[in-house]
């Protein structure tokens, strides 16, 4: 057992607010003249939350998805149910470290053991709400914090609510004894923060020896900030050092603009049989609690400031999540501009390598040599440009070779190509993707390498663009009475030779570099071209070739860009969410102005210091 000695207390009857309205004033919702409600504005506000994710690992998101977490708790489990029911009882959230004696207290102030207590820790599994039977309706409905499931006997379950009555307590006040704040145990730790901002009034419990502990400072912050009205329990001091401990702790609350909080000494004295501390140690806060249970002015006060302190504090909340959401639209564009500009550079690279001749060097030059000088292409021309026969075949070398060779060397070269610039892009979208923290999440090593099926898609795509040069040649020479409708080896020859012509200059003008390359070869090309279609007919037929064969190249590669871009698709909030949220955020306090809930004073508790023996 604990030893204990006299208590001091720093107490007085809560502060109320001047009224403006009737004595029944606090008994009906707060209203609102035009637009939204203020639960219409929190609800919406509540879905606009819920429909905003943060998924992209940026440092913002993981505050982001605490907060958002934490105020959609707060307005299901406490904004929304309250303003529903202002008169409801006055509910007192009982928290603190671990071991500081929140159980025994709560047991003490209503005179009965609704509430383990013990010496192992974590002891509170679940919470233990209490109440006077005649408020018990209110708590087991379930309107005030409904993630809970409602029991009447103890439970383990941290997400079960233990409903207790104690005739001892006053009608219009209620104790829950929250899990420990500091627990080992996660789920306890964040139910206890839950439901603290569940609470009307906080009472925080802490001891001589843990006073100055930093997690109940932070919370005590916390709700200091948010207009939340508090109270303190300082438990288990000794005779000794009452003074000098009770006065630090009130300079430690006066630094954190804390200093109008009551402050309620406890000292180290026995229990009873019952686990229960002797009544003359918490006779002044259960006085303080009774004046207040007794006064509904008191009790209405309280609740208008903690309600207007938590609706105060939404909007910043909502604005910390609109800029989170903004960054997290920011993040996926600026991922989505890595991966475009590096398959825009693979698309440039293949427009590069039709226009500067390199595609005509290897096999395809010897293809298109041995092309022209059998004479395939010669015999199936009208006799018309016969002449230009002997003038080609003797620019050129090498032994006959099909058609077919000459057109799978241009697949081949064009494959070839296309492997490389995918391959070169993927490698520096990966890159750029690694080096961004959200960039980097969203990775697998088989991105940083072309699709396993792309040689295959690709050899598919440049066959079809094949098949379409030669319904172009068949279509744009079906008028041409070089090349005649029927004529289908006509077609396939004037085909290679348009295809020939496309990895030539775009304006049909052999360069120094291509002279050099196709050794004539270039020249002879065009000639016979130009020969079949005239001049002009030539550089529209290769433009159009040119066109559509980089068109199907680009489709190619935004399917390999797509790898990238439908995950930052899947992870991607919407663009404008962050003004959602705003928006929302403003009519909530529009709504909160118009309630008159914001016109009241300082409820919160104070009074002179004062001891008992």
């Amino acid at each position: 057992m604990t030893t204990h000695g006299d208590s001091a207390t720093r107490s007085g009857a809560p502060a109320v607010a001047a009224r403006t309205g009737p004595p029944d004033a606090a008994e009906e919702p707060p209203a609102t003249t035009g637009g939204d409600s203020l639960p219409d504005a929190l609800s919406g506000l509540r879905e606009a939350i819920g429909a905003t994710r943060y998924p992209l690992a940026l440092p913002s998101a993981n505050s982001a998805r605490h907060t958002a977490t934490a105020l959609t708790d707060q307005l299901g489990d406490y904004l929304l149910p309250r303003l529903a029911r202002l008169d409801a009882p006055l509910l007192v959230v009982v928290g603190g470290s671990t071991g500081a004696g929140k159980s025994t207290l709560v047991n003490s102030l209503v005179k009965a053991r609704v509430s383990a207590a013990g010496v192992l820790r974590p002891t509170t599994r679940s919470p233990v709400l209490v109440c006077n039977p005649s408020d018990a309706a209110w708590f087991r409905q379930g309107d005030l914090l409904p993630g809970l499931t409602r029991t009447t006997e103890p439970s383990d379950d941290p997400r079960a609510l233990h409903l207790v009555t104690a005739p001892a307590l006053p009608a219009g006040l209620a104790f829950l004894d929250a899990p420990d704040i500091d627990s080992v145990v996660d789920a306890n730790r964040a139910l206890a923060t839950q439901l603290l901002a569940a609470a009307d009034l906080w009472l925080f419990v802490t001891t001589a020896a843990r006073y100055a502990d930093a997690v109940p400072w932070e919370l005590l912050r916390s709700a200091r900030a948010r207009g939340a009205v508090i109270a303190m329990v300082l438990d288990r001091v000794p005779a000794e050092a009452t003074d000098e401990i009770a006065a630090h702790l009130a300079e430690m609350l006066a630094e954190q603009d804390l200093g109008r909080a009551p402050l309620f000494v406890l000292p180290e004295t026995w229990v009873d049989g019952q686990g229960l501390l002797p009544e003359g140690v918490t006779a002044p806060l259960s006085d303080w609690f009774a004046r207040l249970a007794a006064d509904a002015d008191a009790r209405a006060a309280v609740v208008r400031q903690t309600l207007d302190g938590a609706l105060a504090a939404v909007h910043p909340a909502v604005e910390e999540l609109a800029d989170a959401a903004d960054e997290q639209v920011a993040a996926a564009d600026g991922l989505d501009e890595r991966v475009r500009a590096a398959y825009l550079g693979a698309e440039r690279t293949v427009e590069q390598g039709l226009q500067d001749g390199r595609l005509l060097r290897g096999e395809v030059l010897a293809r298109w040599q041995e092309f022209v000088g059998t004479g395939e292409l010669f015999r199936t021309l009208e006799a018309r440009i016969g002449r230009l026969r002997d003038r080609v075949v003797a620019a050129v070398t090498g032994r006959p070779a099909p058609a077919v060779e000459l057109r799978n060397a241009i697949e081949s070269q064009l494959v070839t190509l296309l492997r490389g610039v995918a391959s070169e892009a993927a490698e520096s979208a990966y890159t750029a993707w690694k080096a961004h923290p959200a960039g980097a999440g969203l990775l697998e090593p088989a991105l940083a390498h072309p699709s396993a099926d792309l040689p295959e898609r690709a050899e598919r795509m440049v066959r079809d663009w094949q098949r379409g040069v030669l319904e172009l040649v068949r279509v744009e020479g079906g008028d041409k009475r070089f090349v005649a409708r029927t004529a289908a080896y006509a077609v396939n020859a004037t085909g290679l030779a348009v295809m020939i012509a496309v990895f030539a200059s775009t304006a049909f003008i052999p360069t120094g570099l291509e002279l050099a390359t196709g050794a004539g070869t270039t020249v002879a090309a065009q000639a016979v071209l130009q020969a079949i279609f005239g001049d002009q007919a030539v550089r529209t037929l290769a433009a159009k070739a040119r066109t559509d064969l980089l068109a199907r190249v680009r489709t190619l590669l935004d399917e390999e860009a797509d790898r990238f871009l439908s995950r930052t698709a899947d992870a991607r909030t919407a663009a404008d969410a962050g003004d959602g949220l705003r928006r929302a955020a403003g009519r909530v306090e529009l709504a909160r102005h118009r309630s008159g809930l914001s016109a009241g004073g300082d409820a919160q508790p104070s009074g002179d210091e004062e001891g008992s023996g």
